[in-house]
Formats: C-alpha cells, sequence, structure tokens
C-alpha cells in the first residue's frame, strides 16, 4: 500500500512563488476532520456619524434574519444581507464629559480620564492594535485617519476631547488627529501612481489571468500518484479556477485593479474653517458646509483605494465631530447638527433626516468595496471588518445604553445579514470580539471592569 500522503495545507506549486491551494482529497486522510475555521479578517475601517440617533426611528422589526430596516436604516437596504446590526450594548466604559467620553470610549473602552474637557483615555483604540497586527510595518501606513468638517465648535480647529478618536497602541497611548485636507491626501496617497498597465496591481491581475498556465507540469505529476477520485477532484478544482481567471480576463478593471480615485475640484472647501468658529456654531462657513457631500465621497473613495491598493490595512473616517457645528444645506437644514440634538431642544425629525443621510454614505462606502475585487471570487468587503458607531443613543439624554452599532463586512467568519440583540452588555465586549475575528486571542479589552467577554453570535 502505497504511504504517500498529502497535508490539508498542500498546495500545488509553479514557478517562483506560484502557488494554488487544493481541495481535501482521500489521500489527504484523517485530516478531513479538522475544522476549518474562518480565515482572520484582512482589513478594518471604522466609520463614525455624531450624535447618537433617533432609537425608535433607528431599530429594525422582525427577528434576528427575517427583519425590516427602520426608516433611518432603510437605505441601507440594498446592502442588508452584508450588514449586523448590533443592538442592546451600552457603553458603560463612556464615563466623563457626556460627548468628549463617548467617542474616547467608542474606540478604546477607556474612561475619560481626570477632568473633562482636558483629558483622554487610559489605553489604545482597537483600530491602532489591529495595525499593529496587520499592518504596521506591512504597508506603507500603518493607518489612516480622515475626517470631514471636522473641529467645528469649542474645539476651534484643534485637536481635542470633543473631536479624537484614535489613540497610541502603547503609553502614554496619546491622541491620533485626523487628516482633514483632501488634495494632500490624495497627492501622498496617490500621486505616484501609474493607473496603467505598469502599477503592481495591474502586474499582479495579469498573474492571476495566467497562473495556471505555470502548474500544468507539477499537475500532471501529483495527478499521476492519486486515485480517480481524487483526481476528478482536482479536475473540478483546477476547472473552477480557470473560470475565475477567464472572469478576471473580461472584468473591467475598475473593478478589480488598484487605481487612483478621481480628484474632484474641493476649492470651495475649507478644510480648516474650524480654526474660525464660534463655540455655539453661529460662525457658519456655508461654501464649505455645502462641499461636505462631494468631500466626504471622496474620503470615502480614498479610503476603498488605500486598502486596495495595499497603501494600508486600517482605516477610520470621521464624518465631522462630537459638536458637529456645520449646516446641511442639501437637505434644507439651516441650523447645525448640535442645535436639532439639544441647543434648540430636541429635533427628531431633523435628527432623523441627518441620520438617514449618513445611512446613504454608509450605503456607498459598503456598495464601493464590494466592487472591488481582490481575486479568488473574494470582494474587498468579504475581507474587511467596518464598525459604524458614535459616542451617544440618545441626543436630549445623553445616554450611552443600547447604542446604535453596525458591522459590515465578511472579514474573520462574521455572518451578516442579521439583527444580533443583547441585554445590557458593556460594549467593549464587542471591541474585543471585533479583535478576535483579527486573528487576536485576548479576552478583554478597554478598561477590564467594563469587559465580560466576546460578544456570542457574531460568527
Amino acid at each position: 500500500m502505497s504511504q504517500f500522503r498529502l497535508s490539508r495545507r498542500a498546495v500545488l506549486r509553479g514557478a517562483g512563488a506560484i502557488a494554488i491551494a487544493l481541495p481535501w482529497l482521500e489521500i489527504m486522510g484523517t485530516e478531513r476532520a479538522a475544522h476549518a475555521q474562518a480565515a482572520p479578517a484582512k482589513r478594518f475601517l471604522a466609520v463614525y456619524t455624531p450624535g447618537g440617533t433617533v432609537l425608535d426611528r433607528w431599530r429594525p422589526t422582525g427577528t434576528e434574519t427575517k427583519f425590516t430596516l427602520s426608516p433611518i436604516l432603510e437605505p441601507l437596504a440594498p446592502v442588508q444581507d452584508r450588514l449586523l446590526v448590533v443592538d442592546g450594548l451600552d457603553m458603560k466604559s463612556g464615563l466623563g464629559e457626556q460627548h468628549q467620553a463617548g467617542i474616547i470610549a467608542w474606540l478604546t473602552g477607556t474612561p475619560q480620564a481626570g477632568a473633562a474637557g482636558r483629558a483622554y483615555g487610559s489605553g489604545p483604540s482597537v483600530d491602532q492594535v489591529i495595525a499593529d497586527r496587520i499592518s504596521a510595518g506591512q504597508k506603507a501606513k500603518a493607518s489612516l485617519q480622515l475626517a470631514v468638517r471636522w473641529a467645528t465648535g469649542k474645539s476651534h480647529g484643534l485637536l481635542s476631547p470633543m473631536n479624537v478618536a484614535n489613540f497610541e497602541s502603547s503609553a502614554p497611548y496619546n491622541p491620533i488627529p485626523p487628516r482633514l485636507d483632501p488634495v494632500e491626501i490624495f497627492t501622498d496617497l496617490f500621486g505616484t501612481l501609474n493607473p496603467g498597465a505598469g502599477n503592481d496591481a495591474a502586474l499582479r491581475l495579469a498573474r492571476k489571468r495566467s497562473i495556471l498556465d505555470f502548474l500544468d507540469r507539477r499537475y500532471a505529476s501529483l495527478s499521476a500518484r492519486l486515485g480517480a477520485a481524487d483526481r476528478q477532484k482536482i479536475d473540478q478544482h483546477l476547472t473552477k479556477i480557470r473560470e475565475i481567471e477567464q472572469g478576471l480576463s473580461s472584468a473591467p478593471t475598475a473593478t478589480g485593479a488598484c487605481r487612483a480615485p478621481t480628484l474632484v475640484d474641493t476649492s470651495d472647501y475649507n478644510p480648516r474653517t474650524g480654526l474660525n468658529s464660534a463655540d455655539n456654531g453661529s460662525i457658519k462657513d456655508t461654501s464649505t458646509d455645502a462641499a461636505i457631500p462631494k468631500v466626504g465621497k471622496l474620503m470615502m473613495d480614498m479610503l476603498v483605494m488605500a486598502l486596495a491598493c495595499d497603501i494600508t490595512a486600517v482605516g477610520t473616517l470621521q464624518w465631522s465631530d462630537t459638536e458637529a457645528k456645520h449646516t446641511f444645506p442639501w437637505l434644507n437644514l439651516s441650523e447645525h447638527h448640535h442645535f436639532y440634538q439639544h441647543d434648540g431642544g430636541f429635533k427628531p425629525a431633523e435628527c432623523e433626516r441627518i441620520c438617514n443621510w449618513y445611512s446613504k454614505q454608509h450605503l456607498y462606502l459598503l456598495q464601493e468595496m464590494e466592487k472591488v475585487d481582490m481575486g479568488g471570487g473574494r470582494s474587498l468587503l468579504d475581507e474587511s471588518v467596518v464598525f459604524f458607531g458614535t459616542e451617544i443613543s440618545d441626543p436630549p439624554s445623553h445616554k450611552k445604553n443600547n447604542m446604535p452599532f453596525l458591522l459590515a463586512g465578511g472579514g474573520g467568519g462574521l455572518r451578516t445579514g442579521r439583527w444580533v440583540r443583547y441585554q445590557n452588555l458593556p460594549h467593549n465586549n464587542l471591541l474585543v470580539s471585533i479583535l478576535n475575528l483579527f486573528g487576536d486571542t485576548r479576552t478583554t479589552f478597554g478598561d477590564p471592569e467594563y469587559c465580560t467577554g466576546p460578544l456570542t453570535n457574531l460568527t
């Protein structure tokens, strides 16, 4: 009897570094029983929107797998199967000044230290821990932090506990200011990118298209040592790969290759207009406010392509800051968001319109990620985890229970197309669960007083 065996991790190798993973074959013996664990997620995005939500207009109806999106989330219906609506978590670590403590705790899981208004948290943000694991030292940028219409009120355009969500991964956990200027960001990320055939992505695509041509001789040698059933399985496996290659050959490069996004005219947008802001939002920059939609779209395009081009594996996008003292002329709303939350008395109809518009931006981001073909029939979204969050849940009360969180993507085996409900668990449990999706095995994150372990039912 032949002693020839293959490991379940065996690959079929061609010239250079070319290799194809094999399906399970009978010749792999007892290894068939091994449980195939989901591969760790490869990319992470965190997206912040200010001021919580209108909870009874945010929460879906129905059951875990058969649910109807709420009026606020309804724009996301085209990608509902890629969403995980996370309901019932409390931001127990968000202690301190109402808004400041919320944005600090959102990604760090730590309370605001010391005197509110001057102090930050006491730990790293989860994005930076992930960046250390999958991006730092491996990509041109360890992470990217971008913001639109930022530092709009009392912080007067400067870094403050009111407007920062990202903190370094090692003590003293300094805050990381977001980048604001879309033209400067574009030039830095894509200024030297050649969108033609000479760039790395095009070469990778060409390599994928012809990979089987390098394997014929190796396949013939292996096939001679296999039984009939195993030969049939490998034939089917390679046929499927050839079909994928042919799909790549016919696919438009816009959906599969690394490319510079379109740089729109942002001359009417002042990224540092917050420097001249008033505490109460009375000083308005109507030109900059009106440009928010197109600048936000450009920021999302740049984040998507920074991930697709392997410039980074981790990014954060802030839609304004906790004060959000800018107007929404495209929604015919002349007052700032904070006015509709508190300053002018709670205005749920106006807040709902703003939150619904943010859902439309989330839809755009997720659909753009889904368009990017990473090879092997997987999209950029399939390999990523996207976390949408805010700093409070209920605008008039500033409460932080029942936080309106969303996850999206398929990285790490995340099971989407569901509405999962918890009962008063700390949101730190979600943060450690996100880390687990990236292969980090820790069981607590942030202040351990506010973490009871990873959440169940995410994967």
